[in-house]
């Protein structure tokens, strides 16, 4: 348009005719929008598979354009761009910005056309613009929210950059950071993705994925969504069920980069895989409504913020798969669920969810499952205890003391207890009851150790309580109890069973505490024993974890004796810590040790324990010098030294 005319369309805007003023070519040379629009209850959704702009809304303009109109006589939710395998989601700035262009075109009407369509291609300009005025049309441009919305955007893409993820990925990913965040950390994933970690001025650190998939070319992603689709209508299925998928829908050679991603989102958990395959990443928390909260993490023991989110629809697929996998309830019924999972890459990970009433939506907190291959000379390796604390752990255990393994959540209390159950004989009868599986049955079966393992549960089907499920493991066979945690009436169960002698092997059981004084505490006074009961209790173990300039540790801190006459209880450290590692106290070596006592056998005297303590701190020794920590490892070294 030139001065004159700008003058002219000017005149007339200030008479009410701004439409004789409009110039017919302002229009000349933009590509025109192919997409396709729909609205899907709340949510419009935009199909630009077959349109050159893609639905840049930032800067494709007439794209822009196609979607302020389908917003002038239309209050929406949300707004959702599809594209060749993509799936793009504009936020709340966004929606608000376009929403008010649309109701300022239907307001306007008639009264000024120049206006009207510039709103639909620049809704920025027009504001600035209708901020010099003070006529009919402002008032307009007030009302509409069109003034107000656009108040401090400098530009298009501050607010039109969407969050993008596969249209078969159930999640997706915010590609900006924010003003002021610097980078930390950058880590290339085993899947192909890329981490990155900032630092921001005014909140946690965010922890960003570059997923690999969203790389891909649009012929690429189209293959990923046929291969989906050749598993989904059962074309394909069985062992190698993605790779197979990409041979059925493509001819001649792709990037080898796509079978694991089609893996990924069908036999896999989708961006779960991802966040796991940081060996940093212990917790990730998806927070109701899923949708509007970004996941969160801890990594190295950090609470962090992430740029992914997953869909509603996601959520509600990964519930059903808890309960297939799980063969547990998860529904309006039983709205709480805890199950465990094996990812893609073998992390297991523990899962525990929440859905409608108790929650808004569905909601679910991930944590990686205590490795099963640690053993004590593993753990002596990675110096979570000495040599000599493991051994003296390994000769109690051995010879049947009763222990709880105390700590806060994620000190490693679940870890300690299934590595102790190695030390456990060959030919003691061992019953592990636990909720959720995380103790180690498996390897310790394959280390042939005799375990039989009872779920609990507390909800409506064929699960039996955790006071059930002891008074059943009491007749399952005289040897070893284990129960996974001790948080309920199994604990009244539990410590009759011991103080009447019911059971005269090891018991073995973790419980949240901080030292024996807050474990006393909790079962005593909160779990109603007794205290002559708890008295029979031989030890506490206390764990924690901790920061290092390398990340988030564990060790063992304290293992204390258990002291009593009756209903006086009272404890003594046998290690405490000194320096970064638990360390003697001198109460063994002083002959102060009750318990060091009460191991000896009929024919041994307390020297002979501590005999037996020093020789296995050699073995523990040499095997972590040696490397020899796996199961398999340290199970025939344990069977070679109970011969020489």
């Amino acid at each position: 348009m030139s001065q004159d005319e700008s003058t002219l369309a000017a005149i007339f805007d200030a008479v009410g005719l701004g439409s004789l003023g409009r110039s017919d070519d302002t229009d000349s040379g933009r590509q025109a929008c192919t997409c396709h629009h729909e609205f899907e209850e709340n949510t419009l959704i935009v199909d630009a598979d077959d349109c050159d702009g893609n639905a840049e809304l930032a800067s494709a303009t007439a794209c822009r354009e196609a979607v302020i109109e389908s917003l002038e006589n239309r209050e929406v939710e949300g707004i959702v761009v599809r594209s060749n395998g993509l799936e793009y989601r504009y936020g709340e700035a966004a929606l608000s910005l376009l929403a008010a262009a649309g109701r300022f075109i239907d307001m306007i009407g008639d009264r000024n056309g120049r206006l009207a369509d510039s709103a639909k291609t620049d809704p920025l300009a027009v504001a600035d613009e209708l901020r010099t005025r003070a006529d009919p049309v402002a008032d307009i441009g007030s009302s509409s929210g069109l003034l107000s919305e656009s108040r401090t955007i400098d530009s298009y893409s501050e607010i039109l950059t969407p969050t993008v993820g596969l249209t078969i990925g159930h999640s997706f990913v915010d590609r900006s950071v924010g003003r002021g965040a610097r980078l930390r950390d950058v880590t290339v994933l085993d899947t192909g993705s890329e981490a990155r970690i900032y630092d921001r001025p005014d909140s946690v650190p965010c922890y960003t994925l570059d997923l690999v998939e969203t790389a891909f070319s649009t012929a690429e992603r189209t293959i990923l969504v046929a291969g989906y689709e050749a598993i989904a209508d059962g074309s394909v299925d069985g062992d190698r069920a993605a790779s197979r998928a990409i041979e059925h829908v493509t001819e001649g050679t792709v990037d080898p980069r796509l079978a694991p991603v089609l893996s990924k989102h069908t036999a896999g958990y989708g961006v779960l895989e991802d966040l796991f395959a940081d060996p940093r990443i212990s917790d990730v928390y998806a927070t109701a409504p899923v949708s509007e909260n970004p996941l969160r993490l801890v990594c190295d023991g950090e609470s962090m913020a992430t740029n992914v989110h997953l869909t509603d629809d996601g959520a509600q697929s990964l519930a059903s798969r808890i309960r297939r996998t799980s063969g547990r309830a998860f529904s309006r019924a039983n709205p709480t669920v805890d199950a465990t999972v094996d990812l893609g890459n073998g992390t297991g990970i523990r899962i525990a969810g929440v859905s409608d009433p108790v929650a808004d939506g569905v909601a679910f907190a991930f944590r990686e499952r205590a490795d099963d291959q640690f053993t004590l000379p593993g753990l002596v390796a990675n110096r979570t205890m000495t040599p000599e604390v493991a051994a003296f752990l390994s000769v109690a255990i051995e010879r049947n003391a009763a222990a709880l393994i105390a700590g806060t959540r994620g000190a490693g209390k679940t870890t300690l207890l299934g590595t102790l159950l190695y030390e456990l004989t060959p030919d003691t009868r061992t019953v592990v009851i636990e909720d959720t599986p995380e103790l180690p049955v498996r390897p310790l079966q394959g280390v042939d150790r005799d375990v039989q393992a009872l779920r609990t549960g507390s909800q409506d089907g064929p699960e039996i309580t955790p006071a059930q499920a002891l008074r059943t493991a009491l007749r399952l066979g005289d040897g070893a109890l284990v129960v996974g945690e001790i948080r309920g009436e199994e604990a009244r169960v539990l410590y009759e069973a011991m103080r009447v002698g019911a059971n005269a092997n090891a018991v073995l059981g973790t419980i949240h505490g901080d030292g024996a004084d807050d474990v006393y505490e909790r079962v005593v006074s909160d779990l109603q024993v007794e205290p002559s009961s708890f008295g029979v209790t031989d030890l506490v173990v206390t764990t924690q974890s901790y920061q290092t300039p390398d990340g988030k540790k564990r060790r063992l801190a304290r293992i204390e004796e258990v002291l009593g006459s009756g209903d006086d209880i009272w404890f003594e450290p046998l290690y405490e810590m000194a320096g970064d590692q638990a360390a003697p106290t001198g109460r063994i070596d002083r002959g102060e040790s009750h318990l060091v006592e009460q191991l000896t056998g009929p024919t041994e005297a307390y020297a002979d324990i501590r005999s037996a303590i020093d020789s296995r701190t050699r073995v523990m020794e040499s095997l972590a010098t040696d490397g020899r920590t796996s199961p398999q490892e340290v199970a025939s070294a344990y069977a070679q030294h109970r011969l020489e």
